[in-house]
């Protein structure tokens, strides 16, 4: 192509009537290659974003917004027009697409194309690059006022916390917006959002307009996602009562269906990329460790994002990050708060203090969302994160720094990588991202997602076939589930109500819970459990999962965490107990917010399921009220949710009285820290503030 040997950063220095010439000459060669070209090749529609960051960054070639006005209309990037330097039919354009009661947003070509198959009724999956878009177009369709019940399906609760917090701001007024069983609609319209294990359950969804989810490609078992075979069941039982489907995600190929699957859809695929990006080539640098230190306290990389491997990778680099000495960004009264509210020994906080956020499985999430917030406020302009930050979280990073290449000790695969890649850039602020590269990236592949929800449902899993309705299930189905049911000697309700856990562990819990009952273990309980009696329970637990799987490494220490928690007066004393207590290693001490991740779902499906096997042989047992009280910590559930909101439950607590509900602590908390109320720390009016926006 004629772009190609375009040095854009050299073409940044030429003096300006030199410049003024090659620029004139670029969008001459652009214009003929347009012609020739394929609609979305990126090297063509890369050139849009550059040409606009060369324009905002030499004034002497402002003469070329026209030009590069005429250029993104022509090729479809509408939101580049600038409306105050194009002429008329361009800027008639941008208008025409521009939304007024989205922020005034301005959509690009493969935009419109998209809602016109959604706007006409019809069932789309899209597959785009991270930098589409996509999610305004789920905020197009609600504003059409087509849709007044909607479902919306997202992999991770840091997802749902930024989903809601843009829809609670957006349509708040018009909709009731739902994360929680405990929430009930109020409203005509209502928006339930989830994770999979979150509305596979819900029973109040009724008949749903509209069912969105994001990052679809997650329903392909493939891609090795233990969560997949729950997330095609919800998905399953989602489109029975729907009347219409959107499945968003990135870089797909194609998706494989059976001839006789009942859902229809047009499938999108596009390489329609809003920003340009540099990608550096560092693999043959010879000290990588040094290399990483220098560009990522280069100012003109922020805000930059880091990628590694795994929770411990990244903690050990944000320890020697802050180990250099080095002082970025305004951290420092953060970390103070994070000393006096998690016990005073989490490493975390030095690197925080010196400007370097964290962001894996093993961080609290009101923090976590408030690391993403100060990174892309540039407050905390180094973030190291693994793979839980790329599932969707969107970033304001200039900058990714690939610094591993695997995941889990596994190498991620070329789908990953163009993941983690478009991470870098973001519309309306860098218009061209950075890449550095640190190992080479892996060869090219095409994706294909192979949903089972699609497929051959006969051959599909058990874990997924127990959720097929008995009306339209197969003889071959109703013959499997009737074995499954015989096998473990469950009804199928029941089995489908633990089938997330996986039919395995749910036979082993069966057999391990038969031989504790012969040997007199403590399992026939009600009510608040004595320390032996929850402690034989944890024994089945860690013989059938690993307990690191929990965060801990024994049953015993299973037992005696969850003792501590339900007996602990506040969050903050829990914290306080821990850090004082704990004595391995430091840079496993954030251990402990892994087994508060495992008490909200999985510990307790998989106390429910011993508790089914007890009363199945006979015994008395009702764990319920122990293990409703787990998923929120032993808390009031409102402050449990409002640190799903970004309010760390640390702030919460002070103020939540008995009979508190989530519109009314939420009000309170919003109002005193509008009034700057002394009780409040300037950082945690800030915190609030911007966790629950008006």
């Amino acid at each position: 192509m004629a772009i190609e040997p375009v040095r854009w950063d050299e073409l940044k220095a030429l003096e300006s009537d030199v410049l003024k010439t090659r620029l004139f000459s670029l969008l001459q060669d652009l214009a003929v290659e347009i012609q020739a070209g394929e609609p979305d090749d990126p090297d063509i529609l890369g050139a849009v974003p550059r040409l606009a960051d060369l324009i905002s960054e030499r004034p002497d070639a402002a003469s070329y917004s026209q030009l590069l006005s005429s250029l993104a209309r022509s090729v479809g990037l509408w939101n580049y027009i600038d409306t105050s330097h194009s002429d008329t039919s361009d800027a008639f354009v941008a208008e025409a697409v521009t939304v007024e009661k989205l922020g005034g947003i301005t959509l690009h070509k493969e935009q419109i194309a998209a809602l016109n198959v959604l706007l006409a009724g019809k069932n789309l999956i899209l597959s785009a690059p991270t930098s589409f878009g996509k999610s305004i177009l789920i905020d197009a369709l609600l504003l059409s006022g087509r849709y007044s019940r909607v479902a919306i399906v997202l992999p991770t609760i840091a997802l749902l916390d930024e989903f809601r917090r843009r829809l609670v701001a957006r349509f708040g007024s018009d909709f009731d917006i739902l994360m929680h069983h405990s929430e009930a609609p109020s409203k005509a319209k209502v928006i339930f959002l989830g994770t999979q294990e979150r509305l596979i359950n819900r029973e109040d969804l009724g008949t749903l307009d509209l069912v969105v989810v994001d990052e679809f490609y997650k329903l392909d078992p493939a891609r090795r996602d233990d969560r997949s075979v729950t997330l095609n069941a919800a998905v399953y039982q989602l489109l029975r009562r729907a009347r219409q489907f959107f499945f968003l995600g990135p870089n797909i190929e194609s998706v494989q269906i059976a001839s006789n699957t009942r859902w229809r859809f047009e499938f999108l695929r596009t390489r329609f990329s809003t920003v340009a990006v540099d990608t550096f080539d560092l693999k043959g640098v010879a000290d990588k460790d040094a290399r990483l230190v220098e560009e990522v306290y280069k100012e003109d990389n922020w805000p930059a994002l880091v990628f590694v491997s795994s929770p411990d990778k990244a903690n050990q680099l944000a320890a020697d990050l802050a180990d250099t000495d080095t002082v970025v960004g305004m951290g420092s009264e953060l970390a103070t708060w994070i000393d006096l509210n998690y016990g005073g020994r989490w490493e975390l906080s030095k690197a925080v203090a010196s400007g370097v956020g964290v962001h894996h499985g093993r961080i609290p999430r009101a923090l976590a969302s408030r690391f993403v917030k100060l990174f892309n406020d540039r407050m905390l302009p180094i973030l190291i994160c693994t793979s839980t930050l790329i599932e969707g979280v969107n970033t304001a990073a200039k900058a990714v720094l690939i610094y591993d290449k695997t995941i889990n000790r596994e190498q991620y695969d070329f789908f990953t990588f163009s993941n983690i890649r478009g991470r870098a850039g973001r519309l309306g602020q860098h218009h061209v991202g950075k890449v550095f590269l640190f190992h080479s990236p892996p060869g090219h592949e095409d994706v294909d997602v192979n949903p089972p929800l699609f497929g051959d449902l006969d051959s599909a899993p058990d874990e997924f076939v127990v959720h097929i309705a008995q009306e339209e299930a197969s003889d071959a189905i109703s013959d499997r589930v009737s074995g499954l049911i015989d096998r473990l000697g469950l009804t199928w309700e029941e089995v489908k109500r633990l089938s997330s856990i996986g039919i395995d562990t749910i036979e082993a819990v069966k057999d391990k819970t038969k031989d504790a009952l012969g040997e007199q273990a403590q399992l026939s309980w009600t009510g608040h459990p004595r320390y032996d009696e929850f402690r034989a329970v944890c024994e089945i637990i860690c013989s059938v999962r690993r307990p690191r799987e929990f965060g801990v490494t024994s049953a015993n220490q299973l037992a005696m965490y969850l003792n501590k928690l339900r007996q602990s007066t506040t969050m903050r004393a829990f914290f306080s107990w821990h850090s004082t207590s704990y004595r391995g290693e430091l840079d496993k001490l954030d251990n402990v917010f892994k087994f508060l991740r495992a008490c909200e779902y999985s510990l307790p499906e998989l106390f429910g399921c011993v508790e089914l096997f007890v009363t199945k042989a006979g015994e008395r047992a009702d764990y319920s009220l122990f293990t409703a009280e787990m998923p929120r910590w032993f808390r009031p559930e409102v402050l449990k949710v409002l640190e799903e909101q970004g309010v760390p439950i640390q702030i919460a607590e002070r103020f939540g009285g008995s009979n508190e509900t989530v519109a009314t602590l939420t009000r309170k908390l919003r109002d005193l820290a509008m009034a700057n109320d002394p009780r409040l720390s300037r950082l945690e009016c800030a915190w609030i503030l911007d966790a629950l926006p008006a």
